[in-house]
């Protein structure tokens, strides 16, 4: 409790301390501000006197152009120019550089999906029973699912990072904060780029894009990429490395390794018509289509014990079978037996066996169009279509034991349609009021061969035919006031109706009726519910330098139904979760603008918290469990701190620092423990109830920081600019439940040597990630309290090297 306070208090004293410097250095007096926030800005270039307009962002979060210090919201705003620098090629690398964000490519029994987490909150989970939490949008377009999320970062114009509650400006309630990925539209200025890379372990990768013009007020863009990588964790058969170990070698002596997981197999292209024949109408008409083939996550086996079945068939599960630090003995097949349990016994189980490799394929389209309906009101009107399918298995246990294993298949299409009007109402009165809905189907398919349970559990088997409908609609509304040159006012609203049902189908593989869950065939699970949520905030401009800033926000995650019972017990229904924020910012550009450094904390009340339990023996005996539960409330105050600084011409630093405390104020009783005879289930206090979930909940470090800095050498014919970047993590845990597996925490850095020629025409890079070999794990997944005896880890990627050599026209 002591080191809380101490935490606390230093967080504290350095908002204060921020605060009191910032101030201070904003030396102009507000009279003389000829922008105010709230107003038209002027061009980057325009206003910059340092030589340094390259710094200036502008964003869109607010659906005005702004720069970014006149934004009254928690963002992190990377150029395209800064991602390339950081050696950065999907999503989830970026959220190294971002406070309190959390991206993660996730292990193989999730598939090819991410989990996301602003602030404590989203969700790692790829069923699409489930809400993400973190909106994701590329080009405003609402992107609902966590499979396939992992964009390559394709001919960007910038990311935008907003941290806390959204929803009354745009598409989807996001509870957890949104990432917005803007793209380069095609214009009249025409160009592009070609690039080629070649590295580690066989890394070739081509990428380019070209915007030409049709005729006038025409344009068009495409662009695409293509990468292929071996992977970095050896998949080796376990009898042909151990001969005499009474496993039967599937593989001749010397040639053990059967594949490298963690590969990349990836393939996306775009392509963009946009009309504009005039500043009141644009049309952007867009169209994708990505391919990823790869070989599944790589994962390795960090601990491993008899789970004490009595199949008696195949190798006996244990720590012979932890391979190390970058290889698995996962089999991917699983014989015919007959059940020998205590339940049921003489109940035969078909052979099984699996790919270890993944496969998504996915299209989209969408529509773009913003009018001026007059001088006074815009219109913007976004339409989209995007459907995918997906295939993957897991053997869970990474060994030849008869652990289990799983198949997947997912078929997605996801249709939305969002309306805003910008209008301007007065001087220093803007409106922004609009609608929302989407309409969402997903077929799930999926095998569980799961052998280490009490009962024959061969049967989670849904032949096409397990749908899962979601719908929402909205209507929100924000006006922004500028009553007196230095403040602003910003006050939205949103209501939001959101309904989603799931079929249960349970047979066994060959279609016959299961004696466990045969009883859930045909039952439908539904969740339908509605919720009013408002921002209100507050900023003024205390100089050209500081704008201050405050904010209250809520949201909410809409609640559903389990999707996977393995007993009847566990078919279960779980609530909405909602989430009220405060925050209290602070935005500086200081030392005639060389140095911009930005500081936000905040406190939230998180009420109905959503966590998968993976041991839940209160709801219908030991075996397997995959729960999703209203767990409790949560008090969350954390700290974020930015900074991007030239302090001399040439020289560039930029940095992020964050601090998060997540601290249980109530625990259900019901989702720890069975409730004793006379017990309610009740949000307790009690020590004993709040000690049955672990301190903070999965994926969520209380500290992270980044620092980068790089500095342009002329040449005389070009530039050299060399570059490193450093990234920390800090511990986070494994699971839900106290006791469960830790992830250590850890620091990578990068590092990049670029060469421009005189024009800027042609670039040589030089790139080597992960540049002191740091071993850390990204995630783990432990079954332990389930009954299976494991626990598996995806270890980050080793140090590699790339040469990419890029020609701009």
């Amino acid at each position: 409790m002591m080191n809380r306070l101490r935490l606390r208090s230093r967080a504290s004293l350095l908002v204060a301390s921020v605060s009191l410097f910032t101030i201070a250095a904003a030396t102009p007096a507000v009279a003389q501000d000829e922008n105010p926030a709230g107003t038209e800005t002027e061009t980057a270039a325009a206003q910059d006197t340092s030589g340094q307009a390259e710094q200036e962002i502008l964003v869109t979060a607010q659906f005005r152009e702004q720069r970014l210090q006149d934004t009254p919201l928690a963002i992190t705003a990377i150029p395209a120019e800064l991602l390339e620098a950081r050696s950065q090629e999907s999503l989830v690398e970026v959220a190294n550089q971002a406070p309190n964000v959390t991206l993660r490519q996730q292990g193989a029994s999730f598939g090819p999906s991410i989990g996301a987490s602003i602030r404590g909150i989203g969700q790692f989970d790829f069923s699409p029973a489930y809400e993400p939490g973190v909106g994701l949008y590329i080009d405003d377009v609402y992107y609902s699912a966590l499979t396939g999320a992992n964009f390559e970062l394709l001919d960007l114009e910038r990311i935008e990072i907003l941290r806390g509650p959204q929803g009354t400006l745009q598409g989807r309630n996001s509870v957890g904060g949104a990432i917005r990925l803007i793209t380069r539209r095609p214009d009249a200025d025409g160009g592009g780029y070609v690039e080629a890379t070649y590295g580690s372990r066989n890394h070739i990768g081509f990428r380019g894009s070209a915007s030409f013009t049709i005729t006038d007020g025409l344009y068009a863009r495409i662009s695409g990429t293509a990468r292929q990588q071996e992977g970095f964790v050896d998949r080796i058969d376990y009898g042909c490395e151990n001969p005499g170990s009474g496993v039967p070698a599937q593989r001749p002596a010397g040639d053990c390794r059967v594949s490298r997981h963690g590969g990349v197999g990836y393939t996306a292209v775009r392509g963009q018509l946009r009309y504009n024949p005039s500043p009141d109408f644009d049309l952007l008409i867009a169209a994708d289509y990505t391919r990823d083939h790869r070989t599944i996550a790589p994962e390795v086996l960090v601990a491993a014990q008899d789970p004490g079945n009595t199949l008696n068939i195949g190798p006996a599960f244990g720590p012979q079978f932890i391979c190390g630090r970058y290889c698995n003995y996962s089999a991917f097949q699983q014989p015919a037996i007959v059940w020998a349990g205590p339940a049921a016994p003489g109940v035969p189980l078909i052979a099984t066996s699996a790919s270890d490799e993944s496969t998504f394929e996915g299209w989209g389209i969408s529509a773009n169009l913003d009018v001026g309906l007059a001088d006074w009101v815009q219109l913007q009107s976004i339409t989209a279509y995007r459907e995918w399918n997906n295939e993957f298995a897991a053997d869970d246990d990474l060994s030849p034991s008869n652990i289990g294993l799983g198949q997947n298949q997912l078929d997605y299409w996801f249709w939305s349609q969002e309306l805003r009007f910008n209008m301007e109402l007065a001087d220093r009165l803007d409106i922004t009021i609009g609608g929302y809905y989407n309409d969402q189907r997903t077929e799930y398919f999926t095998l569980q061969d799961i052998r280490y349970a009490a009962i024959p559990l061969q049967f989670t088997y849904f032949p096409g035919r397990d749908p899962v409908n979601a719908d929402s609609w909205a209507a929100f509304g924000t006006a922004i006031w500028n009553p007196i040159d230095p403040l602003t006012v910003t006050a939205g609203i949103r209501y939001t109706e959101e309904h989603k049902d799931y079929t249960f189908y349970r047979a066994n593989p060959d279609g016959s009726f299961n004696p466990f869950l045969g009883s859930l065939t045909g039952v439908v699970g539904s969740f339908d519910g509605d919720r009013v949520d408002y921002r209100l905030s507050v900023d003024y401009r205390f100089s050209p330098e500081v704008l201050v800033y405050a904010t209250t926000a809520t949201g909410f995650k809409g609640g559903g139904v389990g999707p996977r019972p393995f007993n009847p017990a566990q078919a279960r229904g779980f609530g909405p979760e909602v989430l009220t924020s405060y925050e209290l910012g602070i935005k500086t550009d200081l030392f005639d603008r060389r140095v911009r450094f930005n500081v936000a904390a905040f406190y939230s009340e998180y009420d109905g918290i959503q966590l998968a339990l993976l041991s839940c023996p209160q709801f219908g005996g030991p075996g397997p469990c995959a729960l999703p539960q209203n767990a409790g409330d949560a008090h969350i105050q954390g700290l974020e701190a930015e900074i991007f600084a030239r302090p001399v011409d040439g020289l560039q630093i930029d940095g992020s620092l964050s601090w998060i405390d997540f601290e249980y104020q109530c625990v259900n009783i019901a989702v720890v423990r069975p409730l004793n005879p006379g017990e309610t289930d009740e949000c307790s206090s009690d020590p004993s109830i709040l000690g049955g979930l672990g301190e903070r909940p999965p994926a969520l470090p209380e500290w992270k920081w980044s620092i980068g800095i790089q500095y342009e050498i002329p040449l005389g014919g070009g530039t050299l600019t060399p570059r490193l970047d450093m990234s920390y993590n800090g511990a986070t845990a494994g699971g839900v439940t106290s006791g469960g597996f830790s992830l250590p925490s850890w620091t990578v850095a990068n590092a990049r040597l670029t060469w421009r020629d005189e024009d800027d025409d042609w670039q040589v890079a030089l790139e080597v990630t992960n540049l002191f070999e740091e071993y850390y794990y990204l995630t783990s997944f432990d079954l332990r309290g389930a009954g299976a005896g494991f626990v598996k880890a995806q270890p980050g990627r080793p140090r590699e090297w790339a040469v990419t050599v890029t020609r701009r026209f």
